[in-house]
């Protein structure tokens, strides 16, 4: 059996590989798992629920209906304050996931804008989510980092983790097992390093 093979000879993406392989990780150890979106044109979530161009949504089964994690796209249905929604993401514009709980999981380099991927037609001419002053036009690194638990638990289960801008000190390194993970109570939340 031959595997499918790009122009550029390197084969098909891992990414979605990847994210299937941390997905049963996540289910098989009793994790809830988590992705982290780059919102573009190409991506169908509720956009009153997108932060900073990304969004955190729960992909475990106990959240969704339908879950299709495939080579190209991860669709399902997922209830967003008692409405059920549809959602697609492609997967290139997943740029992390990761367990709730611990907040093990790997982060992707974050997509190029639809302009930059030689996209026509309206999909060019839509403007891409503005990066925060300073940020490099290039992928950033992600990593994981302790956030307060939401107030209350009648917050929709697929918002569980925000987006945080502030700097994570060089030194200190992602949650895990040496660093004990977040707090107690805490959830991991994905920040942004320079």
């Amino acid at each position: 059996m031959n595997a499918p093979v790009t122009p550029d000879g390197q084969g098909s993406s891992t990414r979605p590989y990847l994210i299937r392989a941390l997905h049963e990780w996540c289910t098989d150890n009793g994790y809830t798992p988590y992705v982290a979106v780059h919102v573009d044109e190409t991506v169908q979530v509720p956009v009153e629920y997108v932060k900073n161009g990304e969004i955190v949504l729960n992909v475990g089964f106990e959240a969704t209906s339908s879950l299709d994690l495939g080579n190209e796209a991860i669709s399902f249905r997922a209830r967003f304050g008692g409405v059920a929604r549809d959602i697609f993401v492609p997967v290139d514009r997943v740029v992390a996931i990761y367990a709730r709980e611990n907040g093990q999981g790997m982060a992707f380099p974050v997509p190029a804008p639809a302009s930059a991927r030689g996209a026509s037609g309206a999909a060019a001419a839509a403007p891409a989510p503005s990066a925060p002053a300073g940020a490099s036009p290039t992928a950033s690194p992600l990593r994981l980092a302790g956030a307060p638990a939401a107030a209350g638990s009648d917050a929709p289960a697929e918002l569980a983790a925000s987006v945080d801008k502030k700097p994570v000190p060089p030194e200190s390194g992602p949650p895990g097992p040496s660093s004990g993970g977040p707090a107690p109570g805490r959830r991991p939340s994905l920040t942004r390093i320079k």
